[in-house]
């Protein structure tokens, strides 16, 4: 069974900072993409970020510069370093897999951009 568990969420000022895990377990990890996906109130969920198995890295151009996402294979989790956060950036925030062409998705995480 897949899991995808994500945490770090919260409250933080515009200008601030928030780290994001993924806990993954039910794949291989080294073989699967991961990704951020995100979801403002009333728009749809868009890619943040993808993390190939062969480590190659895509941003949106909204966080370029801004967003790093990292993996440790060791802990089968997923990271999302994110800086300069803006209100524009307040949404849910949600891990998927590409896991041997099927995909999967975690709960999701608040993270709310606020003065």
């Amino acid at each position: 069974q897949v899991q995808l568990v994500e945490s770090g969420g919260g409250l933080v000022q515009p200008g601030g900072s928030l780290r994001l895990s993924c806990a993954a377990s039910g794949i291989i990890f080294s073989r699967s993409v991961m990704g951020w996906y995100r979801q403002a109130p009333g728009k749809q969920r868009e890619l943040v970020t993808t993390f190939t198995n062969s480590g190659t890295t895509t941003y949106a151009d909204s966080v370029k510069g801004r967003f790093a996402i990292s993996r440790d294979a060791a802990k089968n989790t997923v990271y999302l370093q994110m800086n300069s956060l803006k209100p524009e950036d307040t949404g849910v925030y949600y891990c998927k897999a590409i896991a041997d062409i099927r995909a999967y998705w975690g709960q999701g995480t608040q993270v709310t951009v606020s003065s």
